[in-house]
């Protein structure tokens, strides 16, 4: 399956032009598909609904979106009230249906300077071929380390109690006629998963080893319960790799911003990996993964 990650810079292109159907463009045709930087009613983007035009532009696709950052924009007209929202946060679009999602508001440090925003991770099931994933679009917080390892702290807590914690619900509905499931039997809410999305953070980090460890004596080593990079065990290795280009101090740095960690059971199933170096729809460029989740999974998970 085809997997794409992008962080759209809510429609700004690197040449400064806004248009938000060339980020749509370029992800058209993945089969899961983790967006960052969307957002709903803001001057800047002509006050669009962010996720309801791509949903638009993408007709084909089940999708959810997460706001991270969410601020009254109502307003009256003539005379009544229209009920807004000004939102940012992060979207995933699936050709699979999307069983269940929940958004989780990652820990923030108030800052006297910059300007820092709530950061979150849109995490959604799917039942894939390979068995059900729970896949995440995530963006961490861009300013300090310290920060960013909270954040992961977090969401690996919740990667690790998934399987006993449950899904939306769990158990047997004793009062069938409220049809709280709607005949459904319970959802799962499977150790297996996928975080996609701009991590602001570079491999060799503190962060990046928050999430795949260090492993000096067992290089292919891969934890159950863990993540490893998906371009650090691509079966075809990538070439030149970088997902952000920005003149700092002078220079041009081309850093690897944005990543695809896998669970330990898909370490060996990632085909290759590569960025959509030089496409302008954004600030920063897309990531591509293809990876084996047609092939059920083994008895316990493997």
């Amino acid at each position: 399956m085809k997997l794409v990650s992008y962080n759209i810079q809510y429609g700004f292109g690197s040449d400064g032009r806004y248009d938000l159907s060339r980020a749509a463009r370029i992800v058209d045709g993945a089969d899961i598909i983790a967006l960052q930087e969307v957002e709903r009613h803001w001057e800047r983007s002509n006050f669009d609904d962010q996720p309801e035009l791509l949903s638009r532009l993408l007709p084909w696709y089940h999708w959810v979106y997460g706001p991270a950052f969410d601020m009254d924009a109502s307003e009256r007209r003539d005379g009544r009230l229209v009920s807004r929202r000004r939102q940012f946060g992060t979207m995933v679009l699936s050709k699979l249906p999307i069983v269940w999602s929940r958004l989780h508001a990652l820990p923030m440090r108030r800052t006297l300077r910059p300007l820092n925003t709530r950061n979150a991770a849109l995490e959604c099931m799917i039942r894939t071929p390979a068995g059900p994933v729970r896949v995440f679009s995530l963006h961490l917080a861009h300013i300090a380390a310290e920060e960013r390892l909270e954040q992961i702290d977090y969401l690996l807590a919740e990667h690790r109690r998934a399987p006993s914690e449950g899904g939306p619900w769990s158990g047997t509905d004793d009062e069938p006629s409220r049809n709280w499931t709607s005949g459904e039997t319970e959802p799962e809410n499977p150790l297996a998963a996928i975080w996609m999305g701009d991590f602001n953070m570079e491999p060799g980090s503190a962060e990046y080893r928050r999430i795949v460890g260090s492993t000096p004596y067992h290089r292919g080593a891969a934890y159950l319960d863990g993540f490893v990079d998906a371009a650090a065990v691509a079966i075809e290795p990538a070439g030149d790799f970088h997902t952000h280009e920005k003149i700092i101090d002078g220079r041009l740095a081309k850093r690897r911003l944005d990543h695809c960690f896998v669970g330990g059971v898909f370490a060996g199933r990632v085909q290759s990996v590569a960025s959509g170096i030089g496409e302008v729809a954004s600030d920063h460029f897309p990531v591509r993964i293809d990876i084996d989740l047609e092939t059920p999974l083994g008895s316990g998970g493997r």
